[in-house]
């Protein structure tokens, strides 16, 4: 393998992580991993992640997933990104992050809307969420299908109040309910400029924000958390305060921080 490309794919099926705050280090990603507390009455995980990281070509793609009945809407998505992993990682590594993210957009939608796809779609038990990232250059592309969350942390944002990317839409999944069954398939999908500096990146599924007591509902909250640590310790200590917490939901977060040197968009009049 590629020793400047990292992967990592993971389903709460395969490890539930009940009980366990689990971390994972992809080079200069973090991915934490959290199944939920038993003593809440938690019994199974329904989460899922894939992160793959291109040190060489400067992106990453990260996909992160939030099903309920069961896991095997999860495990079928990444399946699908596993199966078409050459093609996708050569749109990737493609020249501009314009052309990158027109032609990957086009392969998401193709993906997602295959005859073969929905058929496995309609076999399963649940639905799930699912949130789709890629970095490249000074750009971030999101895809984004129900609830989870996007967020970029970067003082001249934070400033304006302004911390999450993407909408949550709730009623939206793909799955035995699936969005891209529907006559007109119902999805989000968003670009943005990342500014000049030090960016941070940060996906999570809802476990994380609706926790008992909602220490993390404030995105402000997480944006202050790494300001003393550095990266893995703020998201074991936000793991283990949701533990503390007594959070029933399995929590997974991706995070990762993005320099970058260009400068960013800025007002005519300053």
């Amino acid at each position: 393998m590629n020793s400047m490309f990292h992967d990592f794919c993971w389903v709460g099926s395969q490890d539930n992580l009940i009980d366990r705050p689990t971390i994972h280090q992809l080079n200069h990603v973090i991915v934490g991993l959290y199944g939920g507390n038993s003593s809440a009455g938690q019994y199974k995980n329904e989460d899922g992640c894939l992160v793959w990281v291109n040190e060489k070509e400067d992106w990453e793609l990260t996909v992160i997933l939030d099903a309920h009945y069961s896991a095997e809407s999860a495990e079928l998505v990444l399946e699908q990104f596993i199966h078409e992993k050459s093609h996708i990682k050569h749109l990737l590594s493609l020249p501009t992050a314009q052309l990158t993210f027109k032609r990957f957009e086009e392969k998401i939608l193709n993906m997602f809307q295959s005859e073969g796809f929905l058929a496995a779609c309609r076999s399963v038990q649940g639905e799930t969420a699912c949130l789709i990232v890629v970095r490249k250059d000074k750009y971030v592309w999101w895809f984004s299908v129900g609830d989870c969350i996007l967020y970029l942390f970067h003082p001249e944002l934070a400033a304006l109040g302004q911390y999450q990317l993407n909408q949550r839409q709730f009623y939206e999944w793909i799955g035995q309910v699936n969005t891209f069954e529907q006559e007109v398939p119902c999805y989000s999908v968003g670009i943005r400029e990342l500014r000049k500096g030090e960016n941070r990146l940060f996906l999570t599924t809802d476990g994380l924000i609706e926790c008992p007591n909602e220490p993390y509902s404030d995105p402000r909250t997480i944006y202050h958390s790494f300001s003393n640590s550095k990266g893995e310790e703020s998201i074991r200590y936000m793991l283990k305060n949701i533990q503390d917490n007594g959070v029933r939901d399995s929590t997974t977060i991706v995070c990762w921080n993005v320099n970058i040197t260009k400068e960013a968009t800025i007002p005519s009049d300053q």
